[in-house]
């Protein structure tokens, strides 16, 4: 595995991180994320790795130079590479971590609400196979 790849661990049966996964990718012109879902085997293999309790972070991860981010910095820490505006968005960061968290655990916790669950992880079409692990 090339070690420059930012690697996105994602709540797989979440539709808004299904999408999300999807709105990366597309706007990944360098090519520098790969994705795992946080149910999958290797996805439980890095949340062991980073001593990252599943109960308190389900939604977004973020592994990048051997560091784990979670929650709003994880979502910034990736719009940093985005294509187009999205890096200005990193500018968040200087807001305080147990703001930015607070709006990050509302839209968390109100996910399947608002957007729905599958009831089984996204299953990559072929072009996109290659972007999983």
């Amino acid at each position: 595995m090339d070690q420059e790849k930012k690697i996105i661990l994602f709540d797989g049966v979440c539709n808004l991180c299904n999408s999300s996964v999807l709105f990366v990718i597309k706007r990944d012109s360098k090519d520098r994320f790969r994705f795992t879902a946080l149910q999958e085997t290797i996805g439980q293999t890095y949340l062991k790795r980073y001593d990252i309790d599943p109960s308190e972070t389900d939604s977004i991860i973020l592994i990048s130079n051997g560091k784990a981010y979670t929650k709003s910095s994880a979502a910034l820490n990736i719009a940093k590479y985005l294509t187009g505006g999205w890096p200005l968005l990193y500018g968040f960061m200087i807001v305080p971590k147990f703001i930015r968290n607070w709006v990050y655990d509302y839209i968390a916790k109100n996910r399947y609400k608002w957007y729905g669950k599958k009831e089984s992880c996204m299953i990559p079409t072929p072009e996109l196979k290659a972007k999983f692990l």
